[in-house]
């Protein structure tokens, strides 16, 4: 038989709270912690950003259950074929917070949905936000949006809508994530596709803005933790001058006008593009490749910012492990036929591109393959006796004023 267990939920130690809305005639919505007014005010605070971004083939405003937009832009396209793509920041936004700057994250998060979508050689028309807040406060929703619709103007594509959502509860009142999502176009008869790719064909290398928006799991932990804000504030040599704060900041290059020039310019050039973002080159240039051809990458025919190799020195990776974990200074690579390689570097180039010839296609097997491997990092790993160096204690290093931790490069 089984023995009744009568607990008093009173007397207990673990005994909920009693809830704070007892005793109140009506609960409503802002004292459970939603704010519609001030969301209201975000709104207002944000149209004049939204508005920047406006294309003729936009119908209405901001404000509606759905976002209008004419396909117009398809009219004259013999197949039209829609693409899509949806990304976020990810833990970018730690650095953001921390630094309390938000005005270009915003810029971030339209680069990793536009750059994806360009892949395929579409314009992105039309882009859309997803905002969610601990406690919404209609200034820093603006400073978001200021960059959301920065990013939006830079690709050419419209913000027609969105959605701010507060969690209280559930998110810490400072904390916000952001998400987006972008639709484009592209004839069907001048998609970029990895059966394109022929033997010969010349990789093109177009020069990312630092990490963008990839591998800060691993760039937070090496350069912020244990440090304090002041450190992380102060000029790097080893950056230029830059703190680590602004160089870890620096928003994601976004591509879409200087490569659809080209594209323009010479049609069916360009056969396939690899957006470099999570899993670095060797995990991102392989999705541009058909089955039984290669990328052959030589390394060291290209440059990157100071950043890059600044995490990889402090994080100690390999050269191996860093070609997959960061872009390691490539944003793009465009796969172009040899035959028109020189007009198409030349137009790049010209629309302020920096570009790099960094390898060509051969036969394999759907692979990313390097030749003259060490010459990446060689001047910038971290030697075997320089490990283990004390840090001073952080709570010394605050009081002192003290400067970030740093190795002095070698001669």
């Amino acid at each position: 038989m089984t023995d009744r267990i009568t607990v008093s939920a009173a007397s207990a130690d673990d005994a909920p709270a009693m809830p704070s809305w007892v005793g109140q005639d009506s609960v409503t919505y802002a004292q459970a912690g939603v704010d519609t007014a001030e969301g209201a005010r975000a709104v207002d605070a944000i149209k004049q950003s939204v508005q920047s971004t406006r294309r003729p083939e936009v119908i209405g405003d901001i404000g509606g259950f759905g976002g209008l937009f004419s396909i117009a832009a398809a009219k004259d396209m013999d197949d039209p074929i829609l693409v899509s793509g949806t990304d976020g920041v990810g833990t970018k936004l730690q650095v953001a917070k921390m630094a309390g700057k938000h005005d270009t994250v915003g810029i971030d998060l339209v680069a990793m949905c536009v750059n994806d979508i360009l892949a395929t050689g579409a314009e992105p028309l039309f882009f859309l936000d997803y905002i969610a807040v601990g406690k919404l406060k209609s200034e820093a929703v603006a400073e978001i949006v200021g960059g959301i619709a920065e990013g939006c103007r830079q690709a050419g594509c419209a913000l027609i809508g969105g959605e701010m959502a507060e969690h209280p509860g559930v998110m810490d009142p400072e904390e916000y994530d952001l998400s987006g999502f972008s639709v484009g176009v592209v004839d069907r008869a001048r998609m970029l596709d990895p059966e394109n790719v022929t033997e010969g064909d010349v990789l093109l290398g177009l020069a990312s803005s630092g990490l963008h928006s990839n591998g800060y799991s691993l760039a937070r932990k090496v350069c912020l933790e244990g440090r304090t804000h002041y450190e992380v504030r102060l000029p790097q040599s080893l950056l230029g001058g830059e703190s680590v704060q602004d160089a870890l900041l620096e928003p994601t290059r976004i591509y879409v006008k200087s490569v659809h020039t080209a594209l323009t310019n010479h049609p069916h050039a360009v056969h396939a593009l690899a957006h470099i973002t999570g899993g670095g080159i060797t995990e991102n240039l392989n999705r541009a490749l058909p089955s039984h051809l290669d990328a052959q990458v030589d390394i060291g025919s290209w440059t990157m910012k100071p950043i890059i190799p600044f995490v990889c020195r402090a994080a100690k990776l390999s050269e191996s492990e860093a070609l997959k974990t960061f872009n390691m200074g490539l944003g793009l690579v465009l796969i172009v036929d040899a035959a028109a390689v020189d007009s198409v570097e030349h137009t790049l180039q010209e629309a302020g591109e920096e570009v790099f010839r960094v390898g060509h296609v051969v036969a394999g097997s759907g692979a990313v393959r390097y030749t003259n491997e060490g010459a990446l990092l060689h001047d910038v790993l971290v030697e075997e006796e320089e490990e283990n160096q004390p840090v001073t204690p952080i709570e010394q290093r605050t009081q002192e004023r003290d400067v970030f931790y740093e190795e002095e490069e070698s001669d």
